[in-house]
């Protein structure tokens, strides 16, 4: 594989591109400077305007949520598996019918496995810009996302009204749904009893792992975080691992499985057969599978990364079911 061909395959911090109007809310008031960023995959935007910056999909999506401090994204919920960690910036998690059963609150590297079923909702309580970035499972991420009444009706009253067949029209710029599409209906109470109402207490044991508690833990080996066996036991499809500086040697290894690599701090470098290059924090790299590398950090200091790995399991809700 030439550098070329790898550079293709790495998605750099700073070359994301933002779509502001990828969902339902991107008008509501506090919702509306949010930026999505789908880097693998589709992802769930229902924005025409969204870009991808990689449609060959591994078995998962790979995208990004940055706001501003007090943005808040609205309450929504997902078929499959949504996990996220923080790159930047202190974040409130929070869900429920109406965002009122349990929260938490993550910091930077720490990662939440969200249950699925469960609507959710997020806002950066941070003083700068901040960034989180996710992983969807399936390779259509689960068909979309299932919205709060609430926040449909909200949308609607600031120009935005999304059609049954998952896409976004602005009747500030004179959109209308075409004459064949009805208005995405709202979920009717009997609906939605079926989304569970958890307690931090519920979700915080079993679906949150902690940056420094991930550090220790890899400090000679990889660590699965999320996995049949991991720290968070789930099989949705995907494997999560957490490695720092001690958790590789120098040697190259193989793997015949897709691997997205994604860099939390540090500075890591990537060589193969071929070439070499530097990962930096939220840089994305999907390496094929089959192919020999070594990955090392390439400075003294803290150094510490995700890797995500496609598995055998169906794109499925999460395995610890409420």
């Amino acid at each position: 594989m030439t550098p070329q061909e790898m550079e293709a395959r790495i998605v750099r911090y700073g070359d994301l591109r933002p779509c502001k109007t990828a969902f339902i809310d991107a008008h509501t008031p506090g919702s509306n400077q949010k930026e999505n960023f789908t880097i693998i995959g589709g992802g769930v935007s229902e924005s025409p305007d969204q870009h991808v910056h990689i449609r060959e999909t591994p078995g998962f999506n790979i995208g990004a949520a940055g706001q501003p401090p007090k943005c808040r994204n609205s309450l929504h919920s997902h078929r499959t598996a949504e996990v996220f960690f923080v790159l930047k910036g202190c974040w409130r998690f929070f869900w429920g019918r109406w965002g009122n059963a349990g929260e938490v609150v993550l910091k930077e590297g720490d990662i939440f496995n969200i249950p699925t079923g469960i609507f959710r909702g997020f806002e950066n309580i941070g003083t700068d810009y901040g960034m989180i970035m996710a992983i969807l499972g399936g390779d259509d991420a689960g068909g979309g996302v299932v919205w709060a009444p609430q926040v449909i009706e909200d949308a609607k009253d600031h120009g935005l009204v999304l059609g049954s067949n998952g896409k976004l029209y602005d009747t500030k710029k004179d959109q209308k749904l075409p004459d064949d599409v009805l208005p995405m209906p709202l979920l009717t109470d009997e609906e939605l009893k079926s989304f569970p109402e958890p307690t931090t207490g519920d979700v915080v044991p079993n679906y949150v792992a902690r940056y420094w508690d991930l550090m220790a833990l890899s400090d000679r080996r990889p660590v699965t975080v999320i996995g049949a066996d991991g720290v968070l036991r789930d099989r949705p499809g995907f494997e999560v691992e957490f490695l720092s500086r001690g958790s590789l040697s120098d040697a190259s290894y193989v793997v015949d499985r897709h691997e997205v690599l994604m860099p939390v701090r540090g500075h890591w470098r990537l060589t193969w057969d071929g070439g070499t290059t530097v990962l930096n924090p939220g840089d994305t790299a999907a390496i094929p599978p089959g192919l020999s590398h070594r990955l090392v950090p390439s400075m003294t200091g803290e150094a510490s990364l995700y890797r995500v790995l496609n598995t055998d399991d169906s794109a499925g809700s999460t395995g610890r079911l409420l």
